[in-house]
């Protein structure tokens, strides 16, 4: 499965430096495919790398690609970021006006903030929450409201930094199931190796660099084998 025609992403000799040391070395990567993963221990450089594709990081070399295009603007109203607390990113005391945040500064007409709101709400079966309080969800609703706010924005990319890592089995599960099921490319950091076993591709990174690259069961099966070292 590959993404779209003009909504590839791409580093060209992305390296990042920050205080004299390198988190990630010089790199040159494509992403083409429809579910990819990325692993590694903490501390290894994968958050970081993630963050390059929706300019939330800034590469101290070289260019990320969406299509031809390296804007930065680009970057962020082509690729969407869900963080791994929800908290960080909903700021809104109403889910409906969280929701409407982003669509707001794109200047689009009321109606058609209402219908992507509507749309978006109704495709996870959220739409009971509307009017609810964002303080006074649970960890698993916020986290669908976060990423319901990401794909409001309607972007060809979706990068997910641990996304299941405050959530319970259950709704572990139903997060899974709904990303399963969306049209957009997703880009997913994890530990939980189960939620990657089904994607097209992994990347390890160890200590700023992709030390494998792949179909998931030979690179998970590497993984494990350096964890058990």
């Amino acid at each position: 499965m590959t993404a779209a025609p003009g909504t590839m992403l791409a580093l060209q000799g992305v390296s990042v430096v920050k205080d004299g040391r390198t988190i990630l070395h010089p790199l040159d990567l494509t992403l083409a495919e429809r579910r990819v993963g990325i692993i590694g221990r903490n501390g290894s450089g994968k958050s970081t790398l993630a963050r390059l594709f929706n300019g939330i990081e800034t590469p101290s070399t070289g260019t990320v690609l969406l299509g031809d295009c390296a804007d930065r603007r680009a970057l962020r109203r082509g690729v969407g970021f869900v963080f791994q607390n929800p908290d960080n990113q909903i700021v809104y005391p109403i889910v409906e006006e969280d929701l409407a945040f982003g669509l707001k500064n794109l200047k689009l007409p009321p109606e058609e903030i209402r219908a992507r709101i509507d749309t978006v709400l109704d495709r996870f079966g959220l739409a009971g929450l509307r009017g609810r309080f964002t303080h006074q969800l649970s960890g698993g609703e916020k986290q669908m409201i976060a990423l319901a706010g990401v794909l409001v924005m309607r972007p060809a990319t979706v990068v997910l930094d641990e996304p299941a890592t405050l959530l319970d089995l259950w709704n572990r599960n139903r997060l899974m199931q709904l990303i399963a099921g969306l049209e957009e490319q997703v880009i997913m950091v994890s530990h939980d190796l189960e939620m990657l076993a089904r994607f097209d591709r992994v990347l390890l990174v160890e200590a700023g660099r992709i030390a494998a690259d792949g179909p998931p069961d030979q690179v998970i099966a590497r993984y494990r084998a350096g964890a058990a070292c």
